[in-house]
C-alpha cells in the first residue's frame, strides 16, 4: 500500500513520525505553509520558515524514503495582521522554487476584508506562476465560508479544476463538488473528520477528485490517520484500486498540475534512496492516472 499525505505540517512533528509514516506506507507528502500557533511579528520570520520548508524538511523526510514538497503562502489567520501582509510582495521568489507545488494554505479564517484581499491576490499569484492552489475553508460558519470561497475562485483567473478546497465535511461536500474544484478532507481528531465519516462520504460521492489528509500539526493530531482511512475503506468493501486512487493517484494528479512533482527520493548524499518499498516512487508521475 502506498500513501501520499497531501496536507501535513511536519515542522510540528518529530523525526520518529517520519519513521512511523514510512512503516505505514507513506511515501510522499505535501507540507503547506501555515500558522505556527504563536503570532509572527515580522515578515522575516516567514522567510526563515519558508526556507526550512524548501530545504530542511525535504532533507529530513528523505532519510526515511519520503518525498517532501510544500506549498507557500500567507495563511488566512495572519492575513489580518498588517505586520505580516508585506509577505505577499515576497511570495513570487518562493513560488519559483522547484519544491513548491502549489500556493497555500490560502482562504478564510474569519472572513474579513483583509482575508478577501489576500485570497484574491494569492489566487492571482497561482495563475501567474502556473501553480494550483490549496484553499483552507474556515472552521466556523463552514458553509457560508465555502460559498464565499467559491465566489472568489470563480472571479479569479485560476480555473476551479486547479483549486483544492480543503477541510471539507458532510455540510460542505455537495456544494464543493458542484464548484468543479478538487475536494480535500482532513482526518483530524475532535475538530474535523474521522475515518468512518470519511468512508461514508466516499460511499456517497465516489472516489474521483477526492484527497484525504491527516493535517497533523502541533495540535492533537496523528500522522497515521491516512493509513486508518485505507484500512476502513477496505473493511467497507472498497477495492485496493479505490484505496490507491484516493490515497495516491488523486494527490499525484492534483499536485502534478504544478509540473514539479518529483517522487524519487535522494538520500543524504544526493543518490536515490534505497529504503524498502521506495520502488513505488520511481519514474515521473502521470498526472492523468
Amino acid at each position: 500500500m502506498r500513501i501520499f499525505d497531501p496536507h501535513i505540517h511536519m515542522t510540528s512533528r518529530t523525526t520518529d513520525d517520519y519513521q512511523a509514516m514510512h512503516e505505514a506506507g507513506v511515501r510522499a507528502l505535501v507540507e503547506p505553509a501555515f500558522w505556527l500557533g504563536q503570532p509572527r511579528t515580522a515578515p522575516e520570520s516567514f522567510y526563515d520558515y519558508f526556507d526550512a520548508l524548501i530545504g530542511w524538511e525535504p532533507f529530513r523526510a528523505a532519510q526515511y524514503g519520503i518525498a517532501h514538497h510544500c506549498t507557500i503562502a500567507l495563511n488566512p489567520k495572519e492575513a489580518n495582521d498588517p505586520r505580516c501582509t508585506p509577505v505577499l510582495d515576497e511570495l513570487p521568489r518562493y513560488l519559483r522554487k522547484d519544491q513548491v507545488v502549489a500556493v497555500g494554505e490560502i482562504g478564510y479564517d474569519s472572513m474579513t476584508p483583509a482575508e478577501d484581499t489576500a485570497l484574491a491576490a494569492q489566487l492571482q499569484l497561482a495563475a501567474d506562476h502556473g501553480l494550483p492552489a490549496l484553499v483552507h475553508t474556515p472552521h466556523r460558519d463552514k458553509l457560508a465560508g465555502l460559498h464565499r470561497t467559491i465566489d472568489v475562485v470563480h472571479e479569479s483567473d485560476l480555473p476551479p479544476d486547479r483549486v483544492l478546497l480543503d477541510h471539507l465535511n458532510e455540510t460542505t461536500v455537495e456544494d464543493a463538488t458542484d464548484s468543479g474544484c478538487w475536494l480535500g478532507f482532513s482526518i483530524y481528531p475532535d475538530t474535523k473528520m474521522d475515518e468512518d465519516r470519511m468512508v461514508s462520504v466516499l460511499q456517497t460521492y465516489g472516489t474521483g477528485k477526492i484527497l484525504v489528509n491527516s493535517a497533523a500539526d502541533w495540535g492533537k493530531s496523528d500522522p497515521l490517520t491516512t493509513r486508518r482511512v485505507a484500512v476502513a475503506m477496505l473493511k467497507a468493501g472498497f477495492t485496493e484500486d479505490d484505496v490507491d486512487e484516493v490515497l495516491w493517484r488523486n494527490p499525484v494528479a492534483f499536485y502534478g498540475l504544478s509540473g514539479r512533482l518529483q517522487l524519487d527520493v535522494p538520500d543524504a548524499a544526493g543518490a536515490p534512496a534505497t529504503h524498502e518499498g521506495n520502488s513505488v516512487l520511481r519514474g515521473a508521475p502521470r498526472t492523468g492516472d
